[in-house]
């Protein structure tokens, strides 16, 4: 699916126009889609990996309330830090969470990153976490390619390659970026193809 070297199946390549309207009729009401403030989404990102929707809500809510900025949970001590997240597992999720607010706070005066790169740069942030940061809040035409998201783009291209292989990964994401709107519509087309690959393309449903 590499630009000049394949011809970007036609179902790609209708996505955005096909997926986009869809997701506006069916969205989730989440409290993380309530704004895009970048600190809020990334907080949501971070975790909802490998947990569950309904299982992050409380948590998510109650973090906020009592880390409600950047700077809050930068200063934020290891106890209370570690009292929040318990439950949740994967503690080292919430460790990285303070260094990262930690080194926008010292290194960029509290400003958030907002360009894929500088993302990347943020202690536990992978290139699914950047590129939902990027299109969700800033409306860059970066796709964020997780599990649910190879799925979806293999079963729609009728493409049977290893989705476990980073080699389709990177497929996967350099057609999609080929494909991606710019604007709004980018943020919206990250949140379509994550709620159809949670909700509606399911593991082990029907395609």
């Amino acid at each position: 699916m590499e630009q000049n070297t394949k011809i970007l199946p036609q179902q790609l390549v209708q996505l955005p126009d096909a997926l986009i309207p869809w997701y506006q009729q069916n969205a989730r009401s989440l409290p993380w889609r309530i704004d895009r403030e970048p600190y809020h989404v990334w907080l949501s990102e971070i975790m909802l990996q490998q947990t569950r929707v309904e299982a992050v809500k409380p948590y998510y809510i109650r973090f906020l309330k009592r880390l409600p900025t950047l700077r809050a949970l930068s200063l934020c001590d290891e106890e209370t830090l570690m009292k929040l997240w318990e439950g949740l597992g994967y503690y080292s999720r919430a460790r990285n969470l303070r260094r990262a607010a930690k080194q926008i706070m010292e290194a960029a005066d509290g400003v958030f990153p907002s360009d894929y790169e500088s993302l990347r740069r943020l202690p536990g942030v992978g290139e699914y976490t950047a590129g939902a940061i990027a299109s969700i809040c800033y409306d860059l035409p970066e796709p964020a390619v997780d599990g649910n998201v190879l799925r979806v783009i293999m079963r729609l291209c009728a493409d049977e390659s290893d989705i476990a292989a980073p080699e389709t990964k990177k497929n996967v994401t350099a057609a999609l970026r080929e494909v991606y709107p710019e604007g709004a519509a980018a943020s919206t087309l990250t949140e379509a193809i994550m709620e159809l690959g949670e909700n509606i393309c399911i593991p082990n449903g029907m395609p």
